[in-house]
């Protein structure tokens, strides 16, 4: 049974209708250097990220502390978005978040099989850095919600479950906070 550490990456320079792959801000990288501090004396065996630019921000004081890089999962990146025009992405993401995954179509819900067999794949106690919508693919897996949107974790907060035997089970959500889209 591996204990699966999924954190939300810092708040960013910029939202998901306004960069494609934004840095993270300066209460970002505070919230990751806090996020690390708690986190660090856990020194568990698995440290995973997004590629994308703010979670591996996020990940890198983590990193620091336990004195080894991040691996790099496609699988939990940013879900994708059928335009790569910036404010179409926005109202596009916007409106699935207020429905169910099977109102995404057969790309979203491929993306979301992969963000849950990344996450049961994993044997060891492991951290993931990863996305809101990521995050609420895992815990709607192990709650059974097929809603989009099950819970709006806050930047850098920490939600816990389990993989018991390629089964996900949620032991803590982490803390929650309005998030903006566009």
């Amino acid at each position: 049974m591996a204990k699966l550490y999924l954190v939300r990456h810092g708040r960013a320079a910029a939202g998901f209708a306004e960069a494609a792959d934004p840095g993270l801000d300066p209460v970002g990288r505070e919230q990751a250097e806090a996020m690390a501090a708690r986190l660090a004396p856990l020194r568990l065996p698995g440290l995973l990220t997004s590629p994308l630019r703010r979670t591996r921000e996020t990940a890198a004081p983590l990193e620091r502390h336990w004195q080894r890089q991040a691996v790099i999962e496609p699988r939990v990146a940013e879900i994708p978005s059928p335009t790569a025009d910036l404010a179409a992405r926005g109202r596009w993401l916007k409106v699935l978040m207020a429905g169910g995954w099977g109102d995404g179509g057969t790309a979203v819900l491929a993306w979301r099989d992969g963000v849950i067999a990344s996450l049961v794949a994993l044997g060891e106690d492991s951290v993931v850095v990863s996305h809101f919508i990521a995050i609420n693919a895992a815990v709607g897996a192990a709650t059974g919600d097929e809603r989009v949107v099950c819970f709006r974790p806050d930047n850098c907060s920490c939600t816990l479950v389990e993989n018991e035997g390629g089964v996900l089970r949620l032991i803590e959500r982490g803390i929650e906070a309005p998030t903006p889209v566009g």
